[in-house]
């Protein structure tokens, strides 16, 4: 079971018997996956609306994060002609 596509990316191996440290990982992972996140919510009852507005302000942090992400590599980029050549 553990060598499952879906259980791989999950399972975290204690080297050492550094538990603590495999603890950290599998925490990090699982945030990333957004499984701490969703346990976190089904412990109470959500109402529709609150849902509702949560998925929509969730939607449009993303849109704007992605934005925001396109502009900062547009003024990173390196290989851009100088606006203000030889002055």
């Amino acid at each position: 079971m553990a060598n499952h596509a879906r259980f791989w990316g999950r399972t975290v191996m204690v080297q050492n018997g550094n538990v603590e440290a495999a603890y950290g990982v599998l925490n990090r992972i699982l945030t990333q996956d957004g499984l701490v996140d969703a346990v976190r919510r089904g412990r109470y009852y959500e109402q529709p609306c609150r849902r509702r507005q949560r998925v929509a302000f969730e939607a449009s942090r993303r849109v704007l994060s992605a934005e925001l992400r396109r502009k900062v590599a547009f003024v990173a980029r390196s290989d851009r002609p100088d606006p203000w050549g030889g002055c």
